[in-house]
């Protein structure tokens, strides 16, 4: 027993020398010669879980863990942190809430795991606990947490959050603060927080001899991304492309921060340079990054690769892709990209059907979606339906543009009942309830013009009445009622007139001379041309025989014709070109010279050719067959018959002269 005692002993000394040097094998090994000797010795078995995490073996460290439950008993912060490193996330929380009384290094853990779980309130409110129930040297790195926490809640989160001042002396701090003001919507002030983030930590590292160059870059690259994110905000995307650029070619050894700014890149190059999007997309989607990304960061790249698929008409893969999106997320961007796509494809059927599908099984329905559809109802002609999806929608269905909306779209269908019901009852909101200054006196005014536009004027008498109550002193809200009024009580109408300002009164401020120099009543066309003041002061100077006005050319009436016949009337079609009157015949055409040029030079006409055809019993043969004498009478005939140069002549001399003249110029 003694022996054992003094090899157990020895066997610790041993596990401690390895335990400072960092020789976790060896320590390892030693464990399992106590654990082999003492099978129950809780403090050996801790040293093993310790040495396996430290070799990030924790896999092993969580199966040793299981497999003796007995002497893990009191190891829950280990247990939970193998699970956290492993992502069994949700275990890692089980397993600290199960625990009584949990200690301040178990409550940090719990606040890592929530915010790994993205419950960022929660989170928050276990961090104000530990910073508030602790004091030791790590208070800084729970402020630093403490600031992550409040930038994620107010970035992600749907409520603002307070910030609790935290000091900004390190490049953590200063970083995280500014993402809290980009979830706030200052960017600028963002911008230059980040700068200062950048300068710190330059300036931390530069003082450590053992860091190089390209490992302060490699510290500095997600503060780079996020500055390049703030450019792009700021509308300045050369610059913020350049850093995206500079931070994917250093290659950084974070799979997350890499694909961040390589689905930025992605956003800038939007549908052009697609080549390069294309080989960004690849490293935006590698494997690992669920457990790097936010469930927000990940949906966003999702979309955009839906969207770039789209761009790069890969119809397949984009169907596959919006069909994972519509899972994992509970956006209704998805379909609106999907119904995107079937319009590209012309089939705007489906997308009207995809969206009703939609809205369908939806509690709280989208208004985005809502709009949509009713475009595409428009795009396909069914003003009707666009219509009815609009006054579906509670969120807009009092506000100004949509009632001018549906009211446009009304008329359209030339339904004015309809148009006047939107209208009384935007009128019967407002009244009850507090809008927007000035809001319920424009839509009395419209609507009482939209009324008495369309004779309705008995119903257009209660707004004018409301508008006059407002504003006694308005004459034009009079004049419309007076107007009104004597549609249908002329009696009315007289007692208002009696309110109208005399002529004298209406007349005192208006000044003739300005309405006769101004477009407005008689248009430009009319506009009496302002003298200079030298020209006045000239003319007052001339004696007033100078300034007699010149009479007025008379315009001289026009001379009739000689031939003129005042008992005829005159041809109505006179002033049409003779080729366009109904009388006209053409132009004669020349028959003279009608063969001329026809055929090959020296080619006879076909008369010519029967003439010498001798087998026709008509034709005379113009020279004797061989063995028989002609008659007299024939070779008289042929003999009588004048040669081909004498009957030309003869042909010319039957011409009749030309006569002298004719177009000047000449010609051929």
């Amino acid at each position: 027993m003694a022996q054992v005692e003094v090899n157990l002993s020895a066997l610790f000394t041993e596990l401690n020398k390895h335990g400072q040097n960092g020789d976790y094998d060896r320590a390892i090994k030693v464990t399992n010669k106590i654990l082999k000797a003492a099978p129950g010795d809780k403090k050996a078995f801790h040293c093993k879980v310790i040495c396996l995490i430290q070799q990030s073996d924790f896999r092993q460290a969580l199966k040793v863990l299981q497999d003796n439950s007995n002497l893990s008993s009191e190891l829950t912060f280990e247990k939970a942190y193998c699970q956290y490193r492993l992502n069994a996330v949700r275990d890692a929380l089980s397993t600290i809430r199960d625990t009584i009384n949990p200690d301040i290094k178990l409550k940090e853990l719990e606040g890592q795991v929530l915010y790994r779980l993205e419950e960022y309130e929660d989170c928050l409110d276990v961090y104000r606990d530990v910073i508030k129930n602790t004091s030791d040297d790590y208070e800084e790195e729970r402020h630093t947490n403490l600031s992550a926490v409040t930038a994620a809640l107010q970035i992600w989160g749907d409520k603002n959050v307070d910030d609790y001042g935290l000091t900004e002396d390190t490049f953590e701090l200063c970083y995280n603060k500014a993402c809290f003001l980009l979830g706030q919507g200052n960017i600028k002030a963002a911008e230059k927080k980040l700068r200062e983030a950048e300068s710190l930590c330059r300036q931390m590292l530069e003082d450590d001899t053992d860091i190089t160059e390209e490992e302060i870059e490699e510290e500095l690259s997600g503060i780079h991304v996020q500055h390049a994110y703030t450019l792009q905000l700021l509308g300045k995307n050369d610059k913020a492309l350049k850093l995206y650029n500079q931070v994917v070619k250093s290659k950084p050894s974070d799979i997350g921060l890499m694909a961040v700014a390589c689905n930025n890149i992605i956003t800038l190059n939007k549908d052009q340079n697609v080549f390069d999007s294309k080989k960004k997309m690849k490293a935006a989607t590698a494997d690992g990054l669920e457990h790097k990304l936010t469930r927000e960061q990940r949906n966003t790249i999702a979309l955009n690769k839906c969207l770039l698929l789209m761009y790069t008409n890969q119809a397949d893969a984009f169907k596959k892709s919006v069909k994972n999106l519509k899972s994992n997320s509970n956006s209704d961007v998805p379909f609106l990209i999907e119904a995107a796509q079937l319009c590209r494809e012309k089939h705007v059927n489906k997308a009207i059907q995809s969206l009703k599908e939609y809205l369908e099984v939806q509690s709280n329905p989208s208004v985005r979606v809502q709009l949509t559809l009713s475009q595409l109802h428009l795009m396909q002609g069914n003003v009707g339906q666009a219509c009815k999806v609009l006054r579906s929608i509670e969120e807009l269905k009092h506000h100004l543009g949509m009632v001018s909306t549906l009211v446009s779209l009304y008329m359209s269908l030339e339904d004015v009942d309809t148009a006047i019901e939107i209208l009384d009852n935007a009128v019967h909101y407002y009244r009850k309830n507090r809008g927007p200054k000035g809001c319920l006196q424009s839509l009395l005014k419209e609507n009482a013009n939209f009324k008495l536009r369309h004779g309705r004027s008995e119903q257009a008498v209660q707004m004018l009445e409301d508008l006059r109550r407002a504003n006694p002193n308005d004459m034009h809200t009079l004049a419309q009622l007076i107007s009104a009024y004597a549609q249908f009580n002329p009696v009315k109408a007289q007692q208002l007139s009696e309110e109208l300002p005399s002529i004298a009164e209406s007349a005192e401020d208006i000044n003739v001379d300005a309405l006769e120099n101004s477009a407005f009543l008689f248009g430009p066309k009319y506009l009496k041309k302002a003298s200079k003041p030298e020209s006045i002061e000239k003319k007052a100077a001339q004696p007033q025989q100078d300034l007699i006005q010149k009479k007025k050319k008379k315009k001289r009436r026009g001379k009739l014709p000689k031939s003129y016949d005042t008992n005829v009337d005159p041809d109505p079609e006179r002033w049409l070109p003779k080729r366009e009157r109904s009388y006209y015949k053409g132009r004669k055409k020349d028959k003279k010279g009608m063969n001329v040029g026809k055929g090959t030079q020296g080619a006879a006409s076909s008369s010519a050719y029967n003439d010498l055809d001798a087998s026709k019993p008509s034709s005379t043969p113009s020279s004797p067959r061989a063995g028989t004498v002609p008659p007299s009478s024939a070779s008289s005939t042929a003999s009588s018959q004048p040669g081909p140069r004498q009957q030309k002549s003869a042909a010319a001399a039957r011409k009749k002269p030309k006569k002298k003249g004719g177009k000047k110029g000449g010609g051929w």
